[in-house]
């Protein structure tokens, strides 16, 4: 048997070659196609696990704090913890720390605002005439938010210049109820008319002149006014040598405080009231869990030990808080001032209630203007460095918290923000909490969260609560966040929105929509001050709030020997966040393999001016690393499949013909008395011989192929040639032989193309056609099947890469991994299209030849060449747009599968990739027409 196969093969060499080189291609393509899936598949991988190394791996919350979206969505809106203050007790911590395969558990504590004067310096040098013996500078100011779309004005600010001597209220002695010691050493009473002590003027002759000051008690009671409705009058000196005295409104690079200072340059503190909203960190395990005390720029790190200290008093005891501040303020505020000199007026003894009209209604004379934010005057405060009078202090009387925002769902997945009525005035501050500084003037715009006080102890028996700096850090140096797969709840970094739409984004200018500073307001910056758990205790005690006893607001768990995404990873912090649940009850999450995803979110116009906004956040999307690396898993499989039914249907259409053309031979030796399975067996031995020369050569050939291409073939992979291009080739093989095997011998004396008795006579071009594919149906099947699989495969792959772009789970992430998928995909795809156009133009060039007499008879009754192409060409039109419709349609169910859903996007793919498809096999379909030409009509009727 093996003489007569050889012999065989020999004597059929072309035959033989052709059907070598068929096998040869289909393996050496299914190598390496799927050397490129598996070399995909791993690249994939890889990015996921890289890029989503973070901070921590779980995340647990109070009990009932997980919000609807979250449980719809997976997704969690950035600074989450901006709303949410307390409601897990230190004992739950606890037994959260002593669950086994926990590398470090991190609580934090949101305890709320703390609104801090934030020094602006206005230069108001050049706007002093200093030939006047006396002049007042007019500060007109305007206060602007949100890229400056929220602005307002605010109550001008008076600067009174004087050549003559002052004397200031001192503040170091005693004094009584009636009289006051001034800094020239003298008594002098309270002025009534000023309703508090205030700076004098010395005039000529050695009369001194109160100079009222409405911030001496005119405004009434600080906290509950806005800082719009704020003003002051600063009583500055200009001296004979030029420079320039003052007590507190004269910013000089040193403080001589209680007495004066003087400066070559005019410059007064302009302080805007800046939310600076406070955590509470344990100093150790926050080190442990992104380098905490490595991010220290200035001054020292915070030591676990740190507490309130407490000054002892018996009227009022001092409490001093312990804080980090942060090195950027990550709030977009601004000031913008006109200043007007007033000529020939003095405030000097005019009553503080007529203070205002009589400076308001001087004309005067422009002298110049000055724009400054709050960045700056956040830098300014730094350089001073940590001292005693240098960076940073601040009140902790009213400490205000705000509540989460409150989202409507749209039609389109749309997120609306719920508009907030404005809080109370009261919420700042007032007479049983006193705050020493007015409320934000942001305040009374439009609101998207509620806000309230942390209760703390009030009344005259409250200690003075304030917060000390004792280090600076730089949020840029912390370690643990990778940008594509940051875990929500990110405790320092802001949230960024960008414009959604051209209107938005005109709006915006270009830029993102930075937190205001506005507790009520949409977008809340970090915690900007961090202080220790051990804090607070001291200082919320006998207030009444309920963070006393569950303080802890979420904690950020790292499960050991976890470095980013995979499927032991992901096994290991499944079992914690079981037994942290189990243990305590609480909310757990898990956020390993989270990714920002955008999301479109409408923000309501505010009342200061900001227009109704459309915004693009990111979000955090739970689980991405998880669904990605699925519908990874599953677009290999699928795709290692198609290639595989792709090749085997291209091989046995190649050995079906083969078989066809031996159909005589095939005949005499069942007449001669050779059985069914000899038969069967010298077909299939033929198939065998080059099945396995095809696999030799392909293992010569994959490695080479695959490193032209760029596609990673190791010589494991290069061995399966062999027993693949075996196995293709006897699948190929098997129904040919079967069916060649079983024929009677008169079948080689009929027609190979069968004429169709259900279809009615043809009247068109293209219904001949039509009908042509229709006497061949299992060769117009195959051709069909292959093209459909390989469009399937195409469509597969560009809905995964369209779907990871923004689809599958709209992440970062995904983006990433989409430019992974799409190369070696794409081309492992197309490939896949060209094997089944390649089927097709097989499928066209054998019904040519088998239909070679009948093409012969057309032409001699007169159809002309072209006519002939053009009938080839609409049999190829249909078989490309059956295939390439089936294939789309059986693409977009494999990728809704991959998915789990059908977006739009998908569909517009899958019509992109039908259409290509079928041009593709147009083309291929023009190279059976050059047979046409090759028809020797004479010699064909002479055979018929």
């Amino acid at each position: 048997m093996l003489r007569l196969i050889w012999r065989q093969l020999r004597g059929r060499a072309g035959r033989s070659v052709a059907l070598l080189v068929g096998v040869l291609v289909a393996t050496t393509g299914f190598v390496v196609l799927t050397g490129a899936t598996t070399t995909s598949r791993l690249d994939v991988i890889g990015t996921v696990e890289r890029d989503t190394k973070a901070a921590y791996d779980i995340l647990v919350r109070p009990k009932g704090t997980r919000t609807p979206l979250e449980a719809e969505r997976g997704l969690v809106r950035p600074n989450y913890l901006s709303g949410h203050f307390g409601g897990i007790t230190t004992e739950q911590y606890e037994q959260v720390k002593a669950v086994a395969g926990i590398d470090v558990a991190a609580p934090i504590a949101m305890l709320g605002y703390s609104t801090t004067p934030l020094l602006t310096p206005l230069d108001l040098t050049d706007a002093v005439d200093r030939s006047l013996d006396r002049q007042v500078i007019r500060v007109e100011p305007a206060f602007a938010a949100e890229r400056g779309l929220s602005s307002a004005p605010g109550k001008p600010r008076y600067v009174y210049v004087t050549k003559h001597p002052l004397i200031y209220p001192r503040q170091d002695v005693p004094t009584t109820s009636d009289s006051v010691r001034y800094s020239d050493g003298h008594s002098y009473p309270v002025p009534p008319e000023c309703r508090g002590p205030a700076a004098r003027e010395v005039l000529p002759g050695g009369r001194t002149v109160a100079i009222c000051n409405p911030g001496e008690g005119v405004l009434g009671a600080v906290g509950t006014y806005s800082e719009r409705d704020h003003w002051s009058v600063d009583a500055i000196r200009l001296l004979p040598d030029g420079r320039f005295e003052g007590l507190t409104a004269l910013v000089t690079d040193s403080n001589n405080y209680p007495d004066p200072s003087t400066a070559d340059r005019l410059v007064v503190a302009y302080q805007l009231t800046v939310p600076l909203l406070l955590a509470a960190v344990d100093p150790a395990a926050e080190h442990r869990l992104i380098g905490l005390a490595d991010a220290v720029v200035a001054g020292r790190a915070l030591h676990p030990g740190d507490t309130v200290k407490v000054t002892p008093d018996p009227k009022v005891p001092g409490y001093e808080v312990p804080v980090l501040v942060t090195s950027r303020p990550f709030i977009d505020e601004s000031l913008t001032a006109r200043f007007t000199r007033l000529a020939g007026v003095s405030p000097a003894g005019v009553p503080g209630a007529d203070l205002e009209k009589t400076l308001g209604r001087v004309g005067g004379t422009p002298a110049g203007a000055g724009r400054y934010d709050v960045a700056t005057g956040y830098r300014a405060l730094l350089d001073k460095g940590i001292a005693q009078f240098g960076c940073c202090i601040g009140q902790l009387q009213r400490i205000v918290q705000s509540a989460d925002v409150q989202y409507d769902r749209l039609p389109d997945g749309t997120l609306r923000a719920r508009p907030q009525p404005a809080g109370a005035p009261e919420v700042y501050g007032g007479t049983g909490a006193f705050n020493p500084w007015p409320r934000p003037w942001l305040a009374d715009d439009v609101g998207f969260r509620d806000v309230r006080p942390l209760p703390l102890v009030e009344g005259y028996d409250r200690p003075w609560r304030t917060w000390r700096a004792v280090g600076v850090f730089d949020p840029g140096r912390l370690t643990g966040f990778s940008d594509l797969g940051q875990v929500p709840l990110e405790t320092y970094e802001p949230p960024v929105a960008v414009g959604a739409d051209d209107r938005s984004r005109a709006a915006l200018g270009g830029q993102p929509l930075e937190p205001s500073g506005n507790p009520a307001g949409y977008l809340s910056a970090p915690p900007l001050l961090l202080t220790t758990l051990d804090s607070v205790p001291k200082l919320l005690e006998r207030g009444g709030a309920p963070q006393i006893k569950t303080p802890i607001s979420a904690i950020r768990i790292r499960v050991a020997d976890v470095d980013g995404y995979s499927d032991r990873s992901a096994e290991r912090v499944r079992l914690v966040a079981e037994q942290i649940a189990a243990r305590t009850g609480l909310d757990v999450d898990i956020t390993l393999g989270s990714s920002p995803a955008p999301q479109t979110v409408e923000l309501p116009a505010g009342s200061f001016g900001r227009p109704a906004l459309r915004l693009t956040e990111h979000w955090s999307a739970l689980g991405v690393a998880s669904i990605i690396t699925q519908a990874v898993d599953r677009k290999s499989v699928v795709l290692f499949f198609l290639v595989l039914v792709v090749c085997a249907l291209f091989l046995g259409n190649a050995v079906s013909a083969a078989v066809r053309d031996r159909r005589p031979e095939l005949a005499v030796l069942a007449c001669l008395g050779w059985p069914v399975r000899r038969i069967g067996a010298l077909i299939l031995g033929e198939v065998a011989v080059l099945g396995l020369a095809a696999g030799v050569l392909s293992l010569a050939l994959a490695v080479p192929v695959g490193m032209a291409l760029g596609i990673d073939v190791d010589w494991r992979r290069a061995m399966l040639a062999v027993p693949v291009a075996l196995l293709l080739a006897l699948a190929a093989g098997a129904v040919p032989a079967l069916r060649a095997a079983r024929a009677h011998p008169g079948g080689a004396l009929r027609p190979v193309v069968a004429g169709v008795r259900w279809v009615r006579r043809p009247r068109t071009l293209v219904g001949l056609a039509v009908t042509n594919l229709l006497r061949t149906p299992g060769r117009t099947l195959l051709g069909v099947g292959a093209l459909a699989i390989g469009v399937a495969a195409l469509t597969l792959v560009g809905a995964a890469a369209t779907a990871f772009r923004g689809t599958i789970v709209g992440s970062l992430l995904g983006d990433v991994v989409s430019l992974r998928v799409r190369d070696a995909d794409m081309a492992a795809a197309a490939a896949t299209v060209l094997l089944g156009a390649a089927a097709v133009a097989d499928v066209l060039y054998l019904n040519i030849r088998d239909r070679a007499a009948e093409l012969a008879t057309l032409r001699a009754v007169g159809w002309t060449d072209a006519a002939l192409a053009r009938l080839v060409g609409y049999e190829g039109l249909a078989l490309g747009v059956t295939g390439a419709v089936t294939g789309a349609a059986v693409g977009l169910g494999g990728a809704a599968w991959m998915i789990g859903t059908l977006p739009a996007e998908l569909v517009l793919v899958a019509t992109l990739v039908a259409m290509a498809g079928v041009l593709v096999t147009t083309v291929a379909a023009l190279v059976p027409t050059i047979l046409l030409r090759r028809l020797r009509t004479a010699r064909l009727l002479a055979e018929e």
